[in-house]
């Protein structure tokens, strides 16, 4: 017979990794994370909460790493974790990364990032994806609005795409 710890334990510790990480997520994103899962996810996110390992802040309807509500939110990597659970699917690993990104996923052998250009921030994401030293990975830029594409110059932009409120994406390419 297997114990609680040997059925759960394995997805227990993969949820506190990604709340940790992402240090707040949605419970749409994290039922998402895990396909086929769902029911297992929203058990283990009531013991987790019970326990104080994470911490439902109802008001934003987020599952954060800490129990400080008011401590701010990083938009941009709350919409791009909306776009990794888009690919979920194909992903065999993936995390927080170093600004600009906002999130690197490996997916059918390739590094993919997800750079969020926040508008107004246009000139300041050229320059420092302009600026990479070896091979980039493929990047999907996450932008606020439409018309911010057209200011973006970045090599081996694979897509665009926008995230709305309710973690619906669209995706858009250049032509």
């Amino acid at each position: 017979m297997k114990t609680r710890q040997q059925i759960y334990g394995q997805e227990a510790a993969s949820i506190l990794r990604d709340v940790s990480m992402y240090r707040a997520l949605k419970e749409e994103q994290l039922l998402r994370l895990y396909p086929g899962k769902q029911d297992k996810v929203q058990k283990l996110l009531i013991h987790l909460v019970r326990q104080g390992r994470i911490f439902y802040d109802k008001g934003r309807g987020l599952y954060r790493a800490g129990a400080d509500e008011e401590a701010p939110i990083d938009r941009g990597l709350l919409a791009a974790i909306w776009v990794l659970v888009d690919f979920i699917d194909r992903v065999e690993y993936h995390s927080v990364c170093d600004f600009p990104g906002k999130v690197v996923f490996f997916a059918d052998g390739e590094v993919y990032e997800i750079v969020y250009a926040a508008y107004g921030q246009e000139a300041l994401i050229n320059h420092a994806l302009s600026n990479r030293q070896g091979e980039p990975p493929q990047y999907i830029i996450l932008v606020d609005k439409l018309e911010q594409i057209m200011s973006l110059q970045i090599p081996n932009a694979n897509g665009y795409c926008t995230v709305s409120d309710d973690g619906t994406v669209q995706y858009y390419q250049k032509e």
